[in-house]
């Protein structure tokens, strides 16, 4: 279907020429002499585009276009070609304007300049809608904090700018950089991820730069990496805070010099990937202990976005625990009690949206056939809270700062089964400063010295 457009000229030997030089072009065109027979016209018409006289008989442009350009784009025709009046006309709602006598070259230019614009801009609204439908579909959530984790994806996603990822395990990093690609003007090419944990200097470099036949021992083929396979797309590096530091210099460069070499290669090769990289680890408190280069931890955060752990987001518990059910295969007809509910508001998570995915599929599972989800099929949660009582330190002498602060960490690493993330949680601390408490325990540094003194009662003292 040939797009319309619309000439409001009281020229008419004018309004007729435009038409046909117009329909020449392959457009279908209408038009109108004034004011009243445009509006009496366009209520029966969708036009693509609207090329407004400024001067008409029976009103004003200052009237006329802003009325226009609320439903069309709009190209003015006006005697004033100054700087000026170009500035009033495009705050004023004009796509664009062209002085009188008109050039038809330029004007056959405005035109199709005009129409790529709206297809552009008409294609940028579908994609926001799709993409806000798909942040709401996969990043649930209706808080605060979820409406400012959606704006940052939003706001930096059409950039190029380099995206570092913090938050606690299990909070979804994977699926804000998914998210982040989708709103991207890369958005058609490919999303690839490296998990940077555990890689030894070779497989790292294999893994991102590629090898060539030969370059070392099992490499009887070449290898193309992740960087040439992402091509113009988005490679994700989750746990880069994992990386040790010869392979963060690596890293660094590809980043600074966008060019790199496969393993055992000789030909400069240039990446044209975006880089998001995620961690769980504080970065910052890295850099300071040298085991982080400062220049890398710069260059990664010139944007952060930081993932909420679901405890900080209550209020989407229910919102993202009934999404989690009608995605399980076992949970599809299901629904959950108030009580289950509330069960499930009051735990803290500290597993975050995977610890809550998998305590619905586990709950599905002793449901069985029943139709809702009691807190009975949450058991395990009950059992995980029953088992940190309120307690009391208690001595037998008045302790000091340090026997006091040595009780209450002998009793978090009992009750964090040693795990450094739930120690942290516990005592409110950094995980890196939990992994340097846990480390000196296993070097047999006494962390306890008071404990003889200490007995451990519950129903008192809340933690």
């Amino acid at each position: 279907m040939q797009p319309l457009l619309f000439v409001i000229d009281d020229d008419t030997i004018f309004r007729k020429l435009l038409e046909e030089r117009l329909a020449a072009m392959g457009f279908a065109t209408d038009g109108a002499g004034n004011w009243r027979e445009a509006e009496a016209k366009l209520a029966a018409l969708e036009p693509a585009l609207i090329i407004l006289d400024y001067k008409l008989p029976d009103t004003t442009g200052e009237t006329a276009l802003p009325r226009l350009a609320a439903d069309y784009p709009v190209i003015v025709l006006t005697g004033y070609g100054s700087i000026r009046s170009a500035v009033n006309l495009v705050r004023a709602g004009a796509i664009d304007y062209l002085t009188k006598p008109v050039d038809l070259a330029d004007l056959e230019l405005a035109v199709k300049r005009a129409l790529e614009w709206t297809d552009l801009k008409r294609a940028n609204r579908l994609y926001r809608r799709q993409l806000a439908h798909y942040m709401r579909d996969q990043i649930i959530g209706e808080s605060k904090a979820i409406s400012n984790l959606r704006a940052q994806i939003a706001a930096v996603a059409p950039t190029e700018t380099t995206v570092l990822i913090l938050g606690e395990s299990g909070t979804g990093k994977e699926l804000v950089a998914a998210a982040i690609h989708r709103a991207s003007p890369r958005r058609d090419q490919p999303f690839l991820t490296l998990d940077c944990t555990g890689l030894t200097d070779t497989l790292f470099e294999s893994e991102l730069f590629g090898h060539e036949r030969g370059s070392f021992t099992g490499a009887d083929r070449q290898k193309r990496g992740i960087v040439e396979e992402v091509g113009e797309g988005t490679l994700f590096l989750d746990e880069i805070g994992e990386l040790p530091l010869s392979q963060q210099a690596k890293f660094l460069r590809l980043l600074e010099n966008r060019t790199f070499r496969r393993v055992g290669g000789v030909k400069n090769l240039t990446c044209h990937a975006r880089f998001i990289a995620a961690t769980h680890r504080p970065l910052s408190e890295m850099v300071a202990e040298g085991t982080f280069r400062s220049d890398l931890y710069y260059r990664l955060t010139s944007f952060v976005i930081e993932v909420p752990p679901l405890r900080a987001r209550r209020d989407d518990i229910p919102l993202l625990a009934r999404h989690l059910l009608t995605r399980s295969p076992r949970g599809r007809g299901k629904e959950l009690s108030p009580a289950a509910i509330s069960l499930l508001l009051e735990y803290d998570w500290p597993g975050n949206v995977r610890e809550l995915a998998n305590a619905i599929e586990r709950a599905t599972i002793l449901a069985g056939e029943a139709p809702r989800l009691e807190p009975d099929h949450f058991a395990f949660l009950s059992i995980a809270r029953r088992s940190l009582p309120r307690f009391t330190l208690a001595f037998d002498h008045f302790p000091t700062l340090a026997e006091a602060e040595t009780a209450l960490l002998a009793e978090a690493m009992i009750r964090a089964d040693h795990r450094p993330r739930e120690l942290a949680r516990l005592l409110g601390i950094s995980e890196r400063h939990a992994y340097r408490l846990l480390h000196k325990t296993r070097e047999g540094v006494d962390l306890s010295p008071s404990l003889k003194n200490k007995a451990i009662s519950s129903d008192s003292l809340e933690q």
